[in-house]
């Protein structure tokens, strides 16, 4: 453009346990959204034995356990980071205190429908001493001998939970909390259901992602949500339920930690997550930017569908979102793979899941979804006919080839807004 001064800038975003860095032209970038900075806690641990010595609405941990009690802490898998062996030491400790000794505790690794773990990824989840010192098990949804029938809640979601859990007296539910794109947040029930139960019970429940109210920060009124809160308050009848979750920054540091009453201790975290990955915008952007924030945050494409939904939020209808995301793993399910080979349109996805639900096709609307507002180019490791499949606009190596596609649809100078925390942020219009 004629009379128009760039002014090139270098920037630099997550991509798998790396980063890609490109120059981009400043005056063209209307914000940067990031997360408030919030700095980690400098001694984790004592926050986190303040935490349960002072729980919210809650009897203190050590005031619940009781020599003879089973107790299982079901713990996050690795996509799903919540510094857990930050905690081990603290709940580990307070239960030996209380009389129960290790042979009486279970940890219990709340996959929900994701693959299972190595035993390298669980040492590093919990810390290698308790790996080896206390018995781990995996909930996989998929091995129905596992489970036990609880009930059924008023949404007609039959509530099968894992049977090592229904055998524990005393359950600790840790985990981390975030902005969840269809059941409001992460964290809080979502250990129990659906981190630990069946398939059919996982598939019941969001299914309810299709009806209305199932959105990002959303809780009442949020089917999804109430479905699964309602299947723990069932579960919680013959069980005395302790929830510590933690708030991460960016950088995966802890912020804050939270324990007590499954419920309130949960809400707290809610508050503070919207305070630090909200962010507003005065207006919705050409082209959007954005990095899923790297491992594991993008390490296949189930994981990286969330970021679109927040950086979809960021941009106009008919703009353009450029999204780094490496995919190692490909896309994280073949169910959701095979949904894309047969069939073609937005439409025939959500009319099939209207009519017969299925945990990973769910994904394939949830791709979907955004792609009616705005095209997506990725920059990824993902196969290229793989990621035609899945609708998306073009699968290229590096961003400045995104960039030059994404001209060549918007001008050369769109007003852009990046987002180097696209997992975790999520962009709203100021009012």
């Amino acid at each position: 453009m004629k009379g128009y001064k760039m002014s090139m800038r270098t920037y630099s975003m997550a991509y798998g346990r790396s980063e890609k860095s490109f120059s981009y032209e400043e005056d063209d970038i209307v914000k940067i959204i990031k997360t408030q900075p919030m700095a980690g806690l400098s001694d984790p641990q004592s926050a986190i034995g303040e935490a349960l010595e002072h729980p919210i609405a809650a009897p203190a941990l050590k005031e619940l356990a009781r020599p003879g009690q089973k107790v299982a802490i079901i713990c996050n898998d690795p996509t799903r980071l919540a510094n857990t062996h930050e905690m081990m030491p603290a709940i580990v400790d307070t239960l030996n205190r209380g009389g129960i000794p290790d042979r009486d505790i279970r940890v219990i690794f709340a996959l929900g429908t994701h693959r299972t773990m190595s035993e390298a990824e669980i040492e590093k989840t919990i810390g290698t001493d308790y790996a080896r010192r206390l018995t781990c098990l995996m909930s996989v949804s998929t091995q129905t001998e596992d489970f036990r029938y609880i009930g059924t809640t008023s949404r007609k979601t039959p509530v099968w939970i894992r049977k090592a859990l229904c055998e524990a007296d005393l359950i600790i539910m840790t985990g981390s909390v975030v902005h969840h794109y269809f059941s409001g947040y992460g964290g809080g029930r979502k250990a129990i259901l659906p981190g630990c139960a069946a398939m059919e019970t996982i598939r019941m429940n969001h299914s309810h992602m299709l009806e209305e109210g199932a959105a990002l920060g959303v809780t009442e009124g949020n089917p999804c949500y109430e479905d699964q809160m309602e299947g723990v308050a069932l579960f919680a009848k013959n069980h005395t339920l302790f929830l510590i979750n933690s708030v991460l920054n960016a950088a995966h540091e802890t912020v804050a930690v939270f324990a007590g009453d499954y419920r309130k201790a949960h809400r707290a975290a809610c508050r503070l997550v919207d305070t630090i990955y909200g962010a507003e915008i005065e207006v919705e952007a050409d082209l959007v930017i954005a990095s899923c924030g790297g491992y594991p945050k993008d390490i296949n494409v189930y994981q990286m569908q969330k970021t679109m939904d927040n950086a979809v939020c960021a941009v106009r209808k008919g703009g353009a979102v450029i999204l780094l995301a490496e995919c190692a793993e490909g896309s994280g399910s073949a169910k959701l793979e095979e949904t894309f080979k047969r069939l073609k349109t937005a439409e025939a996805i959500r009319k099939e899941l209207a009519e017969n639900f299925q945990i990973g096709a769910n994904k394939a609307y949830a791709i979907t979804h955004p792609l009616a507002k705005a095209p997506f180019i990725l920059v990824t490791n993902l196969n290229r006919e793989l990621a035609e499949s899945m609708h998306f606009t073009a699968a290229v190596d590096t961003v400045e080839e995104a960039i030059a596609l994404a001209k060549k649809r918007l001008g050369e100078h769109p007003k852009t807004v990046l987002m180097p925390e696209g997992s975790l942020t999520v962009p709203r219009i100021r009012r």
